[in-house]
């Protein structure tokens, strides 16, 4: 997928594995939700999917869920259509990748994040913004560090 690393460089240094935690607050910025996280970013070679994600969550009391964010790229934008999401990503500068997705399992809610990557490639931080109805219910914050190049 030459064509994706050279057209969203940004996104490109994102490849890797990243352990973080994930802090979900109320729309008054009272936590409602804590877990950590590990997330594989590739680059497949072959097959149907520039960008395949996988998150992994693990919360203290011994709950983990699994998802899988398998994504195309067309238009310096990568696209994902899974059971769960609908969304595109995009690069706005040198550091920062922008997401939009609408959540087909939550009719109505819709989310946009910024992910910013420290310039030696090590860290990141994210934020999510969530929408129901139009009106923001809750934000989540993220901090992760690269653990695999």
């Amino acid at each position: 997928m030459g064509e994706l690393r050279k057209a969203m460089p940004v996104l490109a240094r994102h490849e890797g594995e990243w352990e973080g935690v994930y802090i979900h607050v109320d729309a008054d910025n009272r936590e409602i939700d804590r877990h950590a996280s590990h997330l594989t970013c590739a680059f497949p070679e072959e097959g149907p999917y520039a960008y395949h994600q996988i998150n992994v969550y693990r919360w203290a009391d011994g709950r983990q869920e699994e998802l899988h964010f398998p994504a195309t790229y067309k238009d310096k934008r990568i696209w994902w259509d899974t059971d769960r999401i609908e969304g595109s990503a995009w690069e706005i500068d040198e550091r920062t990748v922008v997401l939009t997705w609408v959540r087909k399992d939550e009719p109505g809610a819709y989310l946009y994040e910024m992910i910013q990557i420290s310039a030696d490639g090590n860290h990141r931080g994210r934020t999510w913004h969530w929408f129901e109805n139009d009106q923001l219910v809750k934000r989540t914050c993220i901090k992760e560090r690269r653990i695999n190049p």
